[in-house]
C-alpha cells in the first residue's frame, strides 16, 4: 500500500557526484576542525536515506533512539565505539551503529557514505 504523496522509487545515478546541501554540527570535536554536510535522499516517520560526507578530524558520535546502517563511498577513517571495538572504514565498508552506540570518529581522509536511519518506538 502506497503513503498518499509518496513518490513510487526514489533513485540517483551518482553518489559520489550528488552535491550535499545541508550542514550537519558536530559533537565533541577534539582534532581539526571537521566540517559534515548531507542530502536527505528519503525520510518518513521512521526511515531517512541520505549521503553524507566530514572533512578530515576526530569527534564523538552516538545513535540514540536510531539506529544506521552505513554504506562507506569514499574516504579513510577509524570508528572507535565506547567499548574499544574499532572498524577501518575504507571504499566498501558497510557497518551498522545500534540503538544506544556511542563512540569516536577519526577521519583522515574526507569521507562519503551512503545512510540509512530507522527510528525506534519511544
Amino acid at each position: 500500500m502506497s503513503l498518499p504523496n509518496t513518490p513510487a522509487l526514489v533513485a540517483n545515478p551518482d553518489l559520489l557526484t550528488l552535491a550535499l546541501e545541508t550542514p550537519h554540527a558536530l559533537d565533541d570535536v577534539r582534532e581539526g576542525s571537521p566540517v559534515a554536510a548531507y542530502s536527505e535522499l528519503y525520510a518518513d516517520d521512521v526511515v531517512e536515506l541520505g549521503v553524507w560526507s566530514v572533512t578530515p578530524g576526530e569527534f564523538a558520535g552516538d545513535k540514540l533512539g536510531a539506529s544506521e546502517v552505513m554504506y562507506v563511498l569514499a574516504g579513510d577513517a577509524t570508528i572507535t565505539s565506547d567499548d574499544g571495538t574499532t572498524l577501518e572504514l575504507r571504499p566498501g565498508v558497510s557497518f551498522v551503529t545500534p540503538d544506544g552506540w556511542k563512540g569516536r570518529w577519526r577521519v583522515r581522509e574526507s569521507v562519503r557514505k551512503l545512510y540509512v536511519i530507522w527510528k525506534h518506538a519511544s
